[in-house]
């Protein structure tokens, strides 16, 4: 063997030493995750929705965790505060966000957004649904949504409803009533899931995934999210990130023909 053969046998000795070491030092670090406690950003106020699934699940996580999940509540412009201060933190895997159908609507609702709900996340799992419930004053007399339906058409203006405020799924739902009334197959309802900032190692979110889908198959904590009005849903990563770009796409129609924004 000449010199050159001995120069290309230590390149790819060392290639082969470094690939090898790469390897045990991302099992290492998987297998290390979490040391410290981990922060659950919920952009809500406390005593919502939001607030109420994150209650629910993060002591929960703590415990398949091994490490204290802390609920941070980041409420503020439509939960786009809290979703910034995810999107920014460092992809380590400490910080995770509970996001939910309010983000996805700000995507097209909010002229002027810091950040990006599909690029700048990386998605975890979805976790559950709630439904909408229409409801009306009792001296409106009407008895089914069809007769509401009625009612309202000939009344063109006349009638208002209140939602948690601008851009909000209940807001937004009552927008598309009014657009799209007597259209079939649409349920009206909010989701909830996990993402932490892009760029998450893999190996984090995997395991993320895992355990909070140990969580949610738990019977106290199926018991706890139904009698709060929640349906479990759960999803891999990658099926959260298509449902989250479907949603954005969903909603941004009904932003548009709404004629909504804001700043």
């Amino acid at each position: 063997m000449d010199k050159r053969d001995d120069r290309l046998l230590a390149r790819m000795i060392r290639f082969g030493t470094g690939a090898a070491l790469a390897l045990v030092c991302a099992a290492a670090f998987s297998q290390a995750y979490p040391t410290r406690a981990v922060r659950l950003i919920v952009p809500f106020p406390p005593g919502g929705g939001t607030d109420t699934m994150a209650r629910v699940v993060a002591p929960k996580l703590s415990e398949y965790l091994g490490q204290q999940v802390v609920s941070e509540n980041r409420g503020g412009a439509g939960a786009n505060i809290g979703a910034e201060l995810a999107a920014k933190s460092a992809p380590d895997g400490y910080t995770i966000m509970l996001a939910t159908i309010t983000n996805a609507i700000g995507a097209s609702l909010y002229t002027k957004l810091n950040y990006d709900l599909v690029r700048d996340f990386s998605t975890i799992t979805q976790l559950a649904t709630t439904p909408h419930i229409l409801v009306v004053h009792p001296s409106v007399p009407v008895k089914t949504v069809k007769e509401f339906t009625a009612f309202a058409k000939a009344r063109p203006g006349d009638l208002a409803y209140s939602s948690s405020g601008a851009g909000s799924a209940a807001h937004l739902a009552g927008e598309l009533f009014n657009s799209l009334t007597g259209v079939k197959g649409y349920e009206a309802g909010s989701w909830y899931g996990l993402s932490a900032p892009a760029g998450t190692p893999k190996e984090i979110v995997s395991r993320l995934h895992a355990e909070t889908l140990k969580v949610v198959a738990l019977p106290d904590v199926k018991e706890r999210l139904f009698n709060a009005g929640f349906e479990v849903v759960t999803s891999n990563p990658e099926q959260f990130a298509a449902f989250t770009r479907s949603e954005i796409q969903k909603w941004g129609k009904i932003v548009k023909s709404a004629g909504l924004k804001a700043d």
